[in-house]
């Protein structure tokens, strides 16, 4: 009996716990980014001196350079370009694509995202955790929604420039860009994981690695 009612008393206190521990809504109206402060908690500690500026930013209103080996380009309005978003969970990045460009295949660990077409058509796609290529072709004014930590791609197919804006449910989703983070990784990836992971020899992977090094 008395073992009954204690089992009892800590499930009563777990369920409090759980109540108490995982409140999603905000304590306070802001939290302004202290960028500047090496405290972190899961996200920037707040600094005291908040101004308009800390939730404003003009930097989606121009198109990114192209110019990229991918020719693609990504313009990020996260916490660590508009302050104010702290704690918020929601960002923003805007996407230039050159004729045939190309944002390679990546994750976002922490987000979903949604992207909306500004102009361009673009081909489009994500992949699931039982390898099924999920895959569109969007237009300007057609919205796409990638998956949470599911690895996707866009790709303009077009004679023209594309540009999307993506919308985030994170503050600061992260990027992980599949080729980037296997072949320029800091200490690199061995090499005998990478030729064993994708069934090629040392001279293959060598030669991979050495189109992510540095441009000197």
């Amino acid at each position: 009996m008395a073992a009954a009612v204690m089992y009892r008393m800590m499930a009563v206190v777990m369920l409090c716990s759980t109540i108490v521990f995982a409140d999603p809504d905000l304590l306070q109206d802001i939290c302004v980014a202290d960028l500047t402060s090496d405290l972190r908690l899961n996200g920037y500690s707040c600094k005291s001196n908040v101004t308009a500026e800390d939730f404003f930013s003009g930097g989606l209103a121009k198109a990114g350079a192209t110019n990229s080996s991918t020719g693609s380009a990504v313009t990020g309005a996260n916490v660590q370009k508009i302050p104010g978003l702290n704690t918020l969970g929601v960002s923003l990045a805007r996407i230039d694509y050159a004729p045939g460009g190309l944002n390679p295949p990546h994750t976002h660990p922490r987000a979903t995202e949604v992207v909306f077409v500004l102009k361009g058509e673009l081909d489009v796609g994500f992949i699931t955790t039982a390898n099924v290529l999920i895959s569109k072709s969007i237009k300007e004014g057609d919205i796409f929604v990638f998956p949470k930590g599911l690895v996707h791609f866009q790709k303009n197919n077009g004679d023209s420039p594309a540009a999307v804006i993506a919308a985030f449910n994170s503050q600061l989703p992260g990027t992980q860009s599949i080729a980037a983070t296997l072949f320029a990784a800091t200490p690199p990836v061995p090499d005998n994981v990478l030729t064993k992971a994708f069934q090629v020899g040392t001279k293959e992977v060598d030669k991979i690695k050495s189109k992510f090094a540095p441009k000197s």
